[in-house]
């Protein structure tokens, strides 16, 4: 493990574990072989996976459907069924749909595979679309001092000439509420506590029924999940979410961003709080079964244990 990760709970060797998502099963080899600089991650993600809105016009129909992959083994394996061309520089042709999640959860699993610790960040980013702040999901990895955030689907370039906002570094991307990409639980707190207007927060403004508080209130528990090593799919809906009234909702929302928010600061005890009522509340970590409700308008019951998803007649 790289020089000052301490393997115990709540340290950053934590993250160097593979979860049952990012795990590369029998194609471990491949990750293996990749190289880890934020270059090589951006490359090797945005080489297998298309995204599915942003790239459309490059999928097919029959390649749609692997949207809804959750585990990286399964990604991969759909990606070399495809063509067996190295991840890097793939045509059209060989490449899968996905998003942010996907191409982050391909990078977490790259640099665990190398023994570095990472997890997946969920936010919003403010450098795509003027005045508007789409869902996504970056790279953390630990690079023996600090956590350093990259964008696994942009590179340098993109970085020095955003279509919003001012230049920023992918491969470093700055921290905090007014940075480009700020976290679902700053921003949530913000709201909470500030009255920050979250009308420009979403997947898209052409679809308005998925932007605003509530839409919010939802990815700060995904983005506890995800801290957690269960990197769900964006439209995965489990526990409080599927269960409990909105308000009260809101109310366990405020507990976890708080936490989120200073265990990010450096606060050990928040970091060790969020692991341990991840663990014992069950409105908040997934069940065994949780409801996907797919954005190729198909909704269904997965089974987390077998990997089925049983979509609705």
């Amino acid at each position: 493990m790289p020089d000052g990760v301490q393997d115990a709970t709540g340290s950053p060797a934590e993250w160097a574990r593979h979860s049952p998502y990012s795990d590369p099963g029998r194609h471990a080899a491949v990750l293996a072989a990749l190289g880890t600089d934020p270059a090589d991650v951006q490359a090797a993600a945005t080489g297998l996976i298309a995204h599915y809105r942003a790239e459309a016009d490059t999928l097919d129909a029959d390649r749609l459907p692997t949207v809804d992959l959750r585990w990286l083994d399964a990604i991969l394996t759909a990606g070399f069924a495809l063509s067996p061309a190295p991840l890097a520089g793939r045509p059209a042709t060989a490449r899968l749909a996905g998003c942010c999640r996907d191409h982050t959860l391909l990078g977490v699993g790259l640099l665990r595979e190398h023994g570095i610790p990472a997890r997946s960040r969920v936010g919003f980013a403010r450098y795509f679309t003027p005045g508007f702040a789409h869902d996504h999901v970056v790279v953390e990895r630990w690079d023996g001092r600090r956590w350093v955030r990259a964008d696994p689907e942009l590179d340098a370039a993109f970085g020095a000439a955003p279509p919003a906002g001012e230049p920023f570094d992918p491969f470093d991307l700055p921290t905090g509420l007014d940075a480009p990409f700020a976290t679902a639980a700053e921003l949530w707190l913000a709201h909470r506590r500030d009255g920050l207007d979250l009308g420009a927060y979403g997947v898209a403004r052409e679809l308005p029924e998925l932007c605003g508080p509530d839409f919010v209130r939802g990815n700060v528990l995904l983005e506890l999940a995800h801290r957690r090593r269960d990197e769900l799919l964006l439209w995965d809906v489990w526990g409080a979410e599927l269960h409990e009234a909105p308000e009260d909702v809101a109310v366990l929302a405020d507990e976890v961003a708080d936490l989120l928010v200073r265990a990010d600061a450096g606060d050990d005890g928040a970091e060790t709080e969020l692991g341990r009522r991840y663990d014992a509340d069950p409105r908040l970590h997934p069940g065994r079964r949780i409801r996907t409700l797919s954005p190729l308008g198909r909704d269904g019951w997965t089974d987390l244990t077998t990997r089925v998803t049983s979509w609705d007649v």
